[in-house]
């Protein structure tokens, strides 16, 4: 998307100036179900749990929704957070905060997302490599939007032949608010502020809304901005290993040289004290424009714009080059001899600390008409843009190192997750014994458009029949690009070849509780080189480095739904068919020539939704479908790395590989739903997915010359006849999956008073499914089952509120256990992943008067430890936390 319509875009937002939220009525899918807008009027957690349940009875799909409690009041300051509240859904956090979801055991991919019914991406990034760092996938980053835009999410589990393709795990509707959504003018502004134990700031953040209607027309502005500042903290081990080439200080010490000449020592491959700081802005805008002149017309402008902005900075007190050993104590790990304790001589200790700059920004503008022809057509029409970049132009990082002079202890004795280092003989926080080791710097860029158009036709056919018809035209473009330089200082302006450092070229940095230590101070250390304003060279970033791909898909879709009797019961019946063709395009070199691949390829999808009523308060569910995924954008682009490691060694050439068909599956859903008093339900849900065309990464042996790469590619000692190992990703197994969803909400007014103010929600989720890694421990052949990445078995919520008339408080707690994050061809692991985690959070409000109300909030009061772990042995990896927020506010209506 183009630089004047982002600014064009921003420009009709800042205008308008002030949101938060409302109920939104007139979603698209909702468009074709009703002739009228549903003025949707909620102003508390149980007023939302209300509506939510006739949502989700009424949804001819398995559907849960989160509505808004009240203007410029959300359930959670997170959308995540809120997501994570739903049975079947999981999520990741970033510094506390909810980023990315998995649904039904599926992970962040296989979720669709839209916004205001129109396909979306959102992208940002971890400093931690363990949680994201920057990537090419279709996962969506729900930290990049403030959650005050929005007032409902429906989240869609099973599939209809009237929804887009593409999510196999189910599709995420988010909605912002229109201005028929209330009657006249109406406005709200919502002021909070906010404190971190481990960063110790007060951050504030503010949303707002104004809205009004003048006979056919109405307007909506809106505004959410927030500041937050984050400190996650622990220890890490950057994987274990066995390593061999280590001796014995003392050389009469013939058992310890012998434990270490076995080579079956796993020790960590060095450990570290990190400390991650984020300084975090985000700022989100909407405006709609509405013209109705009556029941049969609905002309909707929707426009909205979000920032989210890091500042990071980063910090790493290190182990490294342990080879010589005084003692250790080594602990049998389920048959592997892993070191917990060891004492090093001559080794070396380093630190490092970095600074980070980016921004995710997102642009939608679409246009929507929803046209009552006749009494029994009606037509709902959809044309937009949108656009979400990410830019990452600074990263800046340097190390000093005290090198093969320090004697260090390492233990993970007392702690298995979060091991102590320290020194005898070393004081981490002078100068005496370090030096410089490197400067490094790197740039990360990727883009993402969409086009989207779609028509869609409701026929209303005898007394029960509906028809519904239609088809979309969609264009997705993605290209990304990184630029990096190791050792910048060699090419230094001045002091290029100098080490030594003074007192002006550091700090002591003492922001981790568990020790201080010396680090480069970086604006001076650049300034010393004269390095300040310098720029890695892009001028040769071509448009095929972007490694650009493009999709461009068309779709028809045909459903009919009407009602039969069985038992004399009601019978609803939605069946249809939805065909699709897509044409992918990459770009890329070869033997220095620009190439590009195009390939297309189709299906049917043919969908079937049953709902049978028992009686007027239950009813079973019943769902098959066949819905696809596509590959991840980086899996389909050419991009490449080539190692530049030298020597006898087989190096390695990672490519992408734009003839990956989609992941296939066949679903089979069943539930039964019983809806009693006013915000009381039960559910249980049993799911099942068969899914074909599985990728996994392969790995095989090939010259050079056969990959069409250019030799400018090559390491130094290499040539286009050299041998490499090739990684790509190929389209090879099949996996299924399959789970349970309990789930149970209920106010508990059967109890004496004041207990029966009292409700409860709570809900469980059971999912199971594996697939087959490749090469584990870089072992060719092999081949292991292990749980889907992101999959955790078990997962629940459970939250308890009590309300009255003028004042509510409620407590949840959302477990999820542990999960593969990945699974590894490395010697040094298996896999890597995340231990169980449970996340409590409190919320309350005070209603002074129809205009006032105050709100408090506590996230993560427990304040929950995250740990990485390396290998099914389950050793450290990484350790951290995040530490708890008290959020307090006010909002005002007008």
């Amino acid at each position: 998307m183009n630089n004047a319509y982002k600014k064009h875009t921003l420009g009709l937002s800042i205008a308008a100036s002030l949101s938060a939220l409302s109920i939104t009525p007139a979603i698209a899918q909702q468009a074709s179900e009703q002739n009228d807008i549903e003025v949707i009027e909620v102003s508390s957690f149980r007023s939302s749990l209300v509506k939510a349940k006739d949502l989700k009875r009424e949804a001819i799909t398995s559907r849960d929704s989160i509505l808004a409690e009240d203007i410029a009041d959300f359930p959670d300051l997170n959308l995540a957070d809120s997501l994570q509240r739903v049975p079947g859904v999981t999520i990741t956090r970033e510094a506390g905060e909810g980023r990315q979801i998995s649904l039904r055991g599926l992970g962040p991919d296989f979720t669709r997302v839209q916004v205001n019914g129109m396909e979306a991406m959102g992208t940002s990034a971890s400093p931690m490599d363990a949680k994201g760092s920057v990537s090419r996938t279709r996962g969506f980053d729900f930290n990049v939007f403030a959650s005050e835009l929005f007032n409902q999410i429906d989240i869609n589990k099973t599939y209809s032949a009237d929804q887009e393709e593409g999510g196999i795990g189910g599709t995420v509707g988010l909605h912002t608010a229109k201005p028929f959504d209330y009657s006249g003018f109406k406005s709200a502004v919502s002021l909070r502020g906010g404190y971190n134990d481990n960063s110790e700031e007060i951050d504030p953040r503010f949303a707002g809304l104004i809205s009004n209607t003048w006979g056919d027309f109405g307007g909506l502005i809106s505004i959410a901005y927030s500041e937050r500042h984050t400190t996650e903290f622990g220890t890490n081990t950057t994987r274990w290993r066995k390593e061999g080439g280590k001796t014995a200080a003392d050389a009469n010490n013939t058992e310890l040289q012998a434990q270490l000449d076995s080579g079956e020592l796993w020790f960590p491959r060095g450990h570290r004290f990190s400390l991650w700081n984020n300084q975090q802005k985000r700022l989100g805008l909407t405006a709609a424009l509405q013209y109705k002149p009556n029941n049969d017309l609905n002309i909707t402008l929707d426009l909205m714009q979000a920032k989210l902005e890091n500042n990071q900075d980063e910090h790493h007190s290190a182990v490294k080059d342990n080879k010589v050993l005084k003692d250790i104590q080594v602990l049998d790990n389920n048959g592997q001899q892993e070191v917990i304790y060891a004492s090093y001589a001559n080794a070396t200790w380093r630190n490092e600390n970095s600074r980070r700059y980016n921004e995710s920004s997102f642009n939608q503008a679409n246009l929507t008409l929803d046209w009552q022809l006749t009494d029994s057509l009606n037509m709902h029409v959809l044309v937009g843009a949108s656009s979400a970049d990410f830019d990452q132009p600074l990263v800046q990082k340097s190390n000093i190192h005290a090198k093969g002079k320090v004697d260090i202890i390492t233990d993970f004795s007392q702690d298995r997750f979060y091991g102590i280092s320290h020194s005898p003989n070393f004081d981490t926080s002078t100068i005496d014994g370090y030096e410089i080791k490197d400067i490094y710097q790197q740039e990360n860029y990727i883009t993402n458009e969409f086009k989207t158009a779609k028509v869609d036709f409701r026929y209303l056919t005898g007394d029960t029949g509906e028809l519904t018809f239609g088809a979309n035209y969609k264009k997705f473009e993605n290209s990304a690009y990184q630029l990096s330089q190791s050792n910048v200082q060699s090419s230094a302006p001045v002091n290029a070849g100098e080490t030594a450092l003074t007192d002006d070229l550091v700090e002591v940095f003492s922001q981790h509780p568990d020790t201080n230590w010396l680090q480069a101070d970086l604006p001076a250390l650049l300034n010393f080189y004269n390095l300040t304003d310098y720029k890695l060279d892009n001028s040769n970033i071509s448009f095929n480095d972007k490694s650009p791909v493009s999709e461009e898909t068309i779709a028809l879709y045909a459903a009919y739904q009407w009602e039969s009797q069985l038992g004399g019961n009601p019978l609803r019946i939605h069946a249809g068919l939805r065909y699709f063709d897509t044409e992918i395009t990459a770009w890329g070199v070869s033997n220095g020539v620009d190439i590009d691949t195009s390939r297309t390829y189709s299906d049917v999808l043919p969908t079937l939704n049953l709902i049978y009523e028992l009686n007027d308060d239950m009813l079973l569910r019943f769902a098959a479908s066949r819905n696809i995924t596509r590959p991840s954008l980086g899996s389909v682009s050419y991009n490449v790395n080539v190692s530049q490691t030298s020597g006898d060694a087989i190096t390695s050439v990672t490519m992408g590989n734009p003839e990956l068909e989609p992941f296939d599956s066949t679903n089979i859903d069943a539930a039964f739903e019983w809806y009693f008093a006013e915000v009381g339900y039960i559910s249980a849900a049993a799911f099942y997915k068969d899914i074909d065309n599985f990728i996994v990464g392969t790995t095989t042996e090939v010259v050079y010359s056969s990959l069409g790469l250019p030799a400018s590619l090559l390491p130094a000692d290499k040539t286009v006849d050299s041998t490499f190992y090739l990684d790509r990703p190929e389209n090879i197994d099949a996996s299924k999956i399959k789970g349970i969803e309990l789930a149970f909400s209920r106010d508990l007014d059967f109890l004496p008073a004041p207990f029966d103010n009292l409700g409860v929600i709570a809900n469980y989720t059971y999912a199971d499914g594996n697939a087959l890694y490749r090469n584990i421990y870089g072992e060719e052949g092999n081949d292991q089952e292990k749980a889907f990445t992101g999959l955790s078995k078990n997962s629940y919520n459970l939250t308890a509120y009590y309300e009255v008339d003028n004042w509510g408080a409620r407590i949840s707690a959302a477990y999820r256990s542990p999960y593969i994050a990945s699974a590894s061809s490395s010697g040094d692991q298996d896999e890597s992943g995340y231990h169980a985690t449970t996340y409590v959070d409190f919320s309350a409000f005070y209603q002074v008067n129809e205009r006032l109300k105050f709100n408090l909030e506590g996230i993560n009061l427990t304040d929950e430890r995250e740990e990485l772990y390396s290998d099914s042995h389950d050793r450290a990896y990484n350790t951290t936390t995040s530490g708890r927020t008290i959020m307090a506010g006010v909002t005002v209506q007008f």
